[in-house]
């Protein structure tokens, strides 16, 4: 018997809406105080969509005479938005390890970089790899984000370089937003290092008269969704002139704007995307106050990467600044082979202690403002009626252990859940329960 709703969770200790009027984005001192319910249930239907929140009282009247594909009793526990994970490069093949131990005696990013290592070592193993063997690499590593509590990741490419490997990345990508629980959002990033053999120049010219051509076939075609699209502006790989060309014609070609910028050396890349309209700009650590200002006055995201500048042992981007400027501040994991991690509360952790930022703030640019970075806010990053019900469940009494408990998430999160139906489910709280009724 088909059911009228998809899933009831009862009776929560928290629910955390992070918004509750429709905000697009958290800032200007927004994000400094989340909209919190005590004691609330909420219901999501059929469709995949919020249909009710509020307490825990008025909603079992409300529905007392529905019928519920699932219901969680969440007595005790908090509910949060799914988490978005608003910067990763997740499809390649070649691990790095070895370079991590070369880090850590000394040698910087574009030390190996130049040495024929970092994104060169990548694009050199993922050429090589089949279809088959990138996706499964992928679906495995999206798993991971998963059970840390990410149900809307950004994926990029960019370990291929050339055009025949770009396309098969973003297959890959394709196939995972196709076939996977979890939401993607896709994004081009042929322009993340020059190839070898070329200038900056000349592959900007190849991106912009071969790559992105193509990818606007595939796309009405509806063999290729692509979102974003993606630059390395850094001295020494892109500069700021061909950065504006390739950006310009990606935006040209339908694509929302979404770069890594300002990172190693200060290259004005965030008064470029305040120029060109870009919905986001990462890394940031060489950001200039000029550019931080242009940022905030466009409503360009900030999209920040504590782990990155803790594992390159770089300056922290300045995240009290901006957020005192307005700029809308999102977080990010860059999950890469240079910067190894899913897990968003543990990126929540280190943007707390070393970026300063509160856990409310934290947790908005976790959650709505990550997903303003993708422009997604509208349907994913709170708990609001009409919105995705894309959200977790974690076994404790107040919100903030999620990023208080660092590296504690495998312990606090018992349910994950996308368009209202459990994808994953600790199996810690299956085995506490069958040893508590045995």
């Amino acid at each position: 018997m088909a059911s009228g709703h998809r899933l009831l969770l009862e009776n929560a200790r928290q629910v955390v809406l992070v918004c509750g009027r429709g905000e697009r984005f958290l800032a200007r001192g927004a994000e400094r105080s989340l909209a919190v319910l005590e004691g609330a249930s909420l219901v999501v239907g059929t469709d995949g969509f919020i249909k009710a929140i509020g307490p825990a009282d008025v909603i079992q009247r409300q529905f007392s005479e529905e019928t519920f594909e699932e219901r969680i009793d969440c007595s005790g526990k908090c509910i949060l938005p799914g988490l978005v994970d608003a910067h990763t490069h997740p499809v390649w093949a070649g691990e790095r390890v070895h370079e991590f131990a070369m880090k850590l005696a000394g040698a910087t990013y574009m030390d190996i970089h130049q040495a024929g290592g970092g994104i060169n070592f990548t694009v050199e193993r993922t050429r090589q790899a089949s279809e088959e063997e990138l996706f499964r690499s992928l679906q495995q590593r999206l798993q991971c984000m998963l059970r840390a509590g990410t149900t809307l990741v950004e994926c990029k490419s960019g370990y291929g370089l050339d055009l025949q490997t770009e396309l098969k990345m973003l297959r890959v990508i394709e196939r995972a937003r196709r076939e996977l629980d979890i939401g993607i959002s896709a994004t081009y990033c042929g322009a993340h290092a020059v190839p070898k053999g070329k200038t900056a120049s000349e592959a900007a010219d190849d991106i912009i008269n071969n790559h992105l051509p193509k990818l606007k076939e595939l796309g009405r075609r509806g063999e290729i969704h692509v979102d974003n699209i993606d630059v390395f502006c850094e001295k020494g790989v892109f500069d700021l002139d061909a950065t504006r060309r390739i950006l310009q014609c990606g935006k040209d070609a339908g694509f929302q704007i979404n770069f890594h910028g300002d990172e190693l050396h200060p290259m004005k890349a965030a008064e470029l995307g305040a120029e060109l309209g870009a919905q986001a700009i990462s890394h940031l650590e060489e950001a200039s106050d000029e550019g931080i200002v242009a940022m905030a006055t466009a409503k360009c995201t900030a999209v920040l990467l504590p782990t990155t500048a803790y594992m390159l042992r770089l300056k922290q981007p300045r995240a009290r600044k901006m957020l005192d400027e307005g700029v809308i501040v999102a977080l990010g994991s860059d999950f890469n082979p240079n910067a190894y991690c899913f897990s968003m509360p543990m990126v929540m952790h280190l943007a707390c202690v070393n970026m300063r930022m509160s856990m409310p703030e934290a947790l908005a640019a976790a959650t709505i403002n990550a997903a303003y970075a993708l422009g997604k806010s509208h349907t994913h990053g709170s708990l609001e009626v009409g919105k995705q019900g894309d959200l977790i469940i974690i076994n404790a009494s107040r919100w903030e252990h999620l990023i208080y408990q660092f590296g504690g998430h495998h312990e606090l999160i018992e349910y994950v859940i996308a368009k209202g139906k459990v994808i994953y489910k600790n199996k810690k709280y299956v085995f506490l329960r069958v040893d508590y009724l045995s």
